[in-house]
């Protein structure tokens, strides 16, 4: 996959998230934990974006570092969101399969740079 491709993927995920949460039962637990979930899972495209305009190889960890965190935090807001019933299983489940989807893509960047990183390093 190219940054191009994963650049559209987050972006199309936020997409998908926004809807989601456009559809959440207007009571006071889904709309915080929607709103935090909005915030999470839009800002993993947003710091992908950046990090692929980094300035450095350590400028580039340290911001996929961020898209991880960003990922994982997502990961369980929506986890959240399904095990208190606030969204049917059915609505939530193809978010959950993307978020952990791209958590192992940007967690395989991240660990595959650092190892890479730090050979450097040593040499």
């Amino acid at each position: 996959m190219t940054k191009t491709e994963l650049e559209n993927r987050t972006k199309e995920f936020a997409l998908c998230t926004i809807e989601f949460v456009r559809g959440l039962p207007k009571n006071a637990v889904s709309q915080v934990v929607g709103r935090q979930l909005l915030k999470a899972a839009t800002s993993v495209g947003a710091n992908y974006r950046e990090a692929n305009r980094a300035e450095s190889r350590n400028d580039f960890l340290h911001k996929i570092s961020i898209v991880e965190k960003e990922a994982a935090e997502t990961d369980y807001w929506l986890e959240l969101l399904l095990e208190s019933s606030a969204s049917s299983e059915i609505q939530i489940r193809p978010l959950m399969q993307e978020s952990t989807e791209l958590l192992k893509i940007f967690t395989f960047i991240r660990r595959t740079l650092k190892t890479k990183t730090q050979g450097l390093l040593l040499v």
